[in-house]
């Protein structure tokens, strides 16, 4: 059985949110600061990779 990489999400803003999208399956909303030098965050509850869109392509997204 294999596990599926955590979700991934493209977004234009610096600061961002994560509530797991679950709506009540969800978690409590979170807010993040996305690195400018990084250029993303991961949830600490859903483990979500946020990704600033002037990153995308250049972050590994499968881990």
């Amino acid at each position: 059985m294999t596990i599926a990489p955590p979700e991934t999400e493209i977004v234009d803003a610096w600061r961002v949110s994560c509530d797991g999208g679950e709506g009540a399956l969800g978690h409590p909303r979170v807010w993040y600061s996305i690195p400018r030098d990084r250029g993303w965050v991961e949830c600490g509850y859903c483990d979500k990779k946020i990704i600033h869109r002037s990153f995308e392509g250049k972050v590994d997204t499968d881990a």
